[in-house]
């Protein structure tokens, strides 16, 4: 069992940062894939980036590309997403999300999941 506990969330004006954090406890993550996802209201819960914890290696949905930054600190256990360049359309809950299944980040379950982080960007 892995517990994901997500912080950070907030209310941001647009062009605006924050940092959200997810906390991992239970299992050594060598052999587990991170990842951030989001739901905004009324739609399907949608991938964002993910980072394998070994070896380091990311990938980004399109929408946040080049905005968002996934990056893990090993001794913390913990992984965060540094969003900068906030937009409108970036309001959402957000969720930490871990696998052992190796397999396209975007692609496939997830078996973890934190209890999710409000994150609302105003105009």
């Amino acid at each position: 069992q892995v517990q994901l506990v997500e912080s950070g969330g907030g209310l941001v004006q647009a062009g605006g940062s924050l940092r959200l954090s997810c906390a991992a406890s239970g299992r050594t993550l060598n052999r587990y894939t991170m990842g951030w996802f989001r739901q905004a209201p009324g739609k399907e819960r949608e991938f964002v980036t993910g980072v394998r914890w070994s070896g380091g290696s990311t990938y980004y949905a399109d929408s946040v590309k080049g905005r968002f930054t996934i990056s893990k600190d090993n001794a913390k256990n913990t992984v965060y997403l540094q969003m900068n360049s906030l937009k409108p359309e970036d309001t959402a809950v957000y969720y930490c999300a871990a696998r052992t299944l190796f397999a396209p980040m975007n692609y496939g379950p997830y078996d973890y999941w934190g209890q999710g982080t409000q994150v609302t960007v105003s105009s």
